[in-house]
């Protein structure tokens, strides 16, 4: 029996970046401005990366721009097989760092070894969140959605019942990259739907 030919590591690289078109089916549960739909997660990636170059002044710390951008554009990927965890989903993420991990072993496993090592690599930095880069890649994760929540008059978050508490615990370390972001996301995005009651304080 002939023995099946090694793919080339420009078909690898091919091979991955078909893949990963398939970021774009993944919904998200953060609507579009018009408040019409959902956006998916290649939205979700370009939308932070224009976000990172316009500012990315207000780091805490200096950061290199290229490599935040890297995070946030590959960081969701791991989506694509193991579905988008909404950020208030309890019993979801008690098993999304296992579903996750799995999904990156498979997708970054597809391109060639040195390639698919460093995206492994951005991806890990991302999740542990301990660099500059990483901490910033999470203020635009975090003050994207808040955004366009705000945009929408608040539909998620008062559909879902969201809680101020819940905000706050997942923004806990949001100010660790950004203090000027979180302050103007928490003083513009979620304060005033606060006050209309699109989100429910709980926190009194």
């Amino acid at each position: 029996m002939e023995e099946k030919q090694e793919k080339s590591r420009i078909d690898r690289q091919f091979d991955f970046i078909r893949e990963i078109d398939k970021e774009k089916f993944i919904t998200r549960q953060t609507f579009l401005s018009d408040a019409k739909r959902r956006e998916n997660d290649a939205e979700h990636a370009w939308h932070m990366a224009i976000m990172t170059l316009l500012l990315s002044e207000y780091a805490n710390e200096e950061i290199d721009v290229l490599r935040v951008l890297s995070m946030l554009l590959i960081h969701d990927l791991v989506e694509i097989d193991a579905g988008d965890t909404y950020a208030y989903d309890e019993e979801g993420k008690q098993t999304q760092r296992v579903r996750e991990v799995k999904a990156a072993d498979r997708i970054y496993g597809i391109l060639p070894e040195d390639q698919g090592g460093k995206l492994r690599e951005l991806w890990e930095e991302f999740e542990e969140a301990q660099t500059p880069e990483a901490k910033f890649a999470h203020v635009m994760d975090n003050v994207q959605p808040a955004m366009l929540n705000d945009y929408t008059e608040g539909k998620d978050w008062s559909a879902k019942g969201v809680r101020l508490s819940q905000i706050l615990e997942r923004n806990a370390h949001t100010a660790e990259g950004s203090q000027k972001l979180w302050d103007y996301a928490y003083t513009n995005f979620i304060e005033p739907n606060v006050k209309t009651g699109k989100i429910k304080d709980d926190t009194k």
